[in-house]
């Protein structure tokens, strides 16, 4: 069968059969966490250690990839460690035959919970006594320098090597951030904002300080000082943790937010029941989900798709339930060296500059709408435009759109935006507007709002090349577009006040 060659550590999703070629090393450490594998590799560097090898368990679901690793680095090993994420299901025939090498040539044997919940399956299947597994799984769970240090310290002592070692040492659940500072509270972060500016929340999760995984949060704590913006960075364990949330429910309080940058994946609620309060509640502010991708770049700039689909879950579909915003992915896993003692790539996110750039300009947009007065504030409504009938104007499945939009603008005049006289009252008048101006029906449509030919035409030349021959292809010079009339486009808009209705437009120009 075909066989690929690869080294430990580097993404791959495990459908082809690989061979990492990994020699024996007195400990070998298993894990499907990248994060895992980086702080091993690096404090590995930092004491004459035992020799270590460090592997992606995700580079080894393939049978025969199995048999290799085992036939090639288990069997000359004096200690495994596998930190197995999922229950024994997850990789049933790893640990089966690494639990035989291991018995068969008197190898010590842990396997320990990937996550903070203790799972007495895995305990079973490991040799060491219960107290050991479970000491170095709260390493794990704990992790961080400290931490990561005793754990190749206890490590060593258990293959009979003369470290020193300490207990693992339990990390806040939840806390404040600041680049260079250790454990800084309120105040200290509180010295570093100008006055009078708005604050920035940046929710990312304890993972990333427990294994100084820190490249993108730092970018944008560095970015949103840069437009005048005060940064307030709080790591958590989960936004589902109660005391995790109690912390930044705190914080946020305290702090008052005008914009929430939340870098964790999943909801607070779930698909199909009421939004839950969350712990960004008391801001009463727009909350905008930031993906850190744990793809590479590469295999994002390469797929027709983008995300993952695991990324699409964790940040797009899911976060969608507590109503948060979605913005884009602005940073990626990537390989930062391959460590020649542990033999792994070390693989840490990425930022990526120009996609942090439009988060923190967006950021910065939506806290000086904030200050802005309600009469000073221009909304837009958006009905979709399906094509050629007017029948299918606004339409949603099981959705009620011109009621949708009635049920808006009352709550809107309560909030004191200003709709003007001839606001629209019932659906029929809603529709009725509509198709008084162009839609993608045939036939000869007034109204709508005239937009500068000019206008257009100097935007369109900022546009990529690609993008400018894409859109002549498509549709043609903007001047023959059937709704151009004395070098003005009729968009399908109806000003009242400052509310905007609008339909998605027919052409690709508008």
């Amino acid at each position: 069968m075909h066989l690929l060659v690869t080294q430990p550590g580097e993404i791959n999703d495990g459908g082809e059969a690989v061979d990492l070629r990994q020699t024996p090393g007195d400990i070998i450490f298993l894990s499907s966490a990248a994060s895992d594998l980086a702080i091993l590799a690096e404090q590995h560097r930092l004491s004459n250690y035992p020799t270590l090898r460090l592997s992606n368990l995700m580079q080894l679901s393939h049978n025969m990839s199995v048999d290799l690793y085992v036939e090639n680095t288990i069997v000359g090993a004096k200690l495994v460690i596998i930190r197995l994420l999922g229950g024994l299901g997850y990789w049933p025939y790893g640990i089966e035959q690494i639990r035989v090498a291991c018995i068969e040539n008197g190898i010590k044997l842990a396997i320990v919970p990937g996550d903070a919940s203790p799972d007495p399956e895995l305990v079973e299947q490991s040799n060491l006594e219960p107290e050991v597994c479970h000491r170095l799984w709260q390493y794990c769970v704990q992790s961080g320098p400290d931490n990561i240090r005793s754990l190749l310290n206890y490590s060593s002592a258990l293959i009979g090597k003369d470290f020193a070692w300490h207990e693992p040492v339990s990390l806040l659940h939840s806390g404040l951030y600041w680049p260079l500072m250790s454990n800084p509270d309120l105040n200290q972060i509180r010295n570093r904002w100008i006055e009078n500016f708005p604050v920035v929340a940046i929710i990312f999760y304890r993972a990333l300080l427990q294994t100084l995984d820190l490249d993108p949060i730092d970018a944008l704590i560095k970015k949103l000082q840069s437009q005048n913006i005060n940064p307030l960075p709080i790591f958590v364990g989960s936004l589902k943790d109660p005391i995790s949330a109690e912390i930044v429910r705190n914080l946020i309080k305290e702090t008052y937010p005008a914009v929430v940058l939340n870098c964790t994946g999943f909801a607070v609620s779930s698909p199909g029941s009421n939004i839950q309060d969350t712990p960004f509640h008391p801001a009463n502010c727009p909350v905008f989900q930031v993906i850190l991708s744990g793809g590479t770049l590469a295999e994002w700039q390469g797929s027709k798709r983008g995300l993952s689909p695991k990324d699409l879950a964790m940040n797009v579909a899911l976060p969608e339930v507590d109503g948060r915003l979605i913005t884009r992915a602005i940073s990626f896993k990537k390989s930062q060296e391959f460590d020649e003692a542990t033999e792994v790539s070390v693989i840490k996110h990425e930022a990526v500059h120009s996609r942090i750039d439009f988060v923190v300009k967006l950021a910065a947009s939506w806290a000086r709408l904030r200050v802005t007065k309600t009469a000073e504030k221009r909304i837009a409504l958006v009905m979709s435009n399906y094509p050629n009938k007017d029948g299918r104007l606004g339409n949603g499945v099981g959705l009620d759109t011109p009621s949708s939009i009635i049920v808006t603008l009352t709550r809107m005049v309560k909030e004191g935006y200003m709709l003007g006289p001839d606001v629209p009252t019932t659906s029929k008048e809603i529709m009725d507007r509509l198709m008084a101006g162009p839609t993608n029906a045939a036939g000869k449509r007034i109204g709508g709002e005239p937009f500068s030919l000019l206008d257009y035409q100097t935007f369109y030349k900022t546009l990529p090349s690609q993008v400018q021959d894409d859109i002549l292809e498509r549709w043609g010079q903007p001047e023959n577009d059937p709704f151009v009339s004395c070098q003005n486009f009729i968009l399908p808009v109806h000003i009242f006040g400052n509310i905007i209705l609008a339909v998605q437009p027919a052409r690709g120009y508008n």
